[in-house]
């Protein structure tokens, strides 16, 4: 098992910044990247940001330039540094620590059958206008 916890949301005005954080811990060994998603009332979860192990990073357009994801060791925690807040930022923002494709399709090939991803149980960031 994995556990994944989110920590800094809160609310701040517009033009405001934010740091989320990441804790990853247990048994970590299929986790291979971590992202940021998040979920606005009445839409869809949307993927924010995403960095792997080798530190190559991928953000959603909306959010380029103002946000920046960043780890160390993706294993063990990452943070979100959120800048030049917007309301439509506002969302519950969540966490998750994924696993490596290639041992969630193979597994017998690692001698690990439990990989998957694991989610954190979310952030709420609200940015008024």
């Amino acid at each position: 098992q994995v556990q994944v916890t989110e920590s800094g949301g809160g609310l701040v005005q517009t033009g405001g910044s934010l740091t989320l954080s990441c804790a990853v811990s247990g048994d970590t060994r299929c986790i291979s990247s971590m992202g940021w998603y998040r979920q606005a009332p009445g839409k869809e979860r949307e993927l924010v940001a995403a960095i792997s192990s080798g530190g190559q990073t991928h953000y959603r357009d909306s959010i380029k330039g103002r946000f920046s994801v960043s780890s160390d060791n993706v294993k063990q925690l990452g943070t979100l540094q959120m800048n030049s807040l917007k309301p439509e930022d506002t969302a519950v923002y969540y966490c998750i620590a994924m696993a490596d494709r290639d041992m969630v399709d193979r597994p017998a090939d690692y001698g690990h059958y439990n990989c998957r991803d694991y989610w954190g149980q979310g952030t709420q960031v609200t940015v008024s206008s």
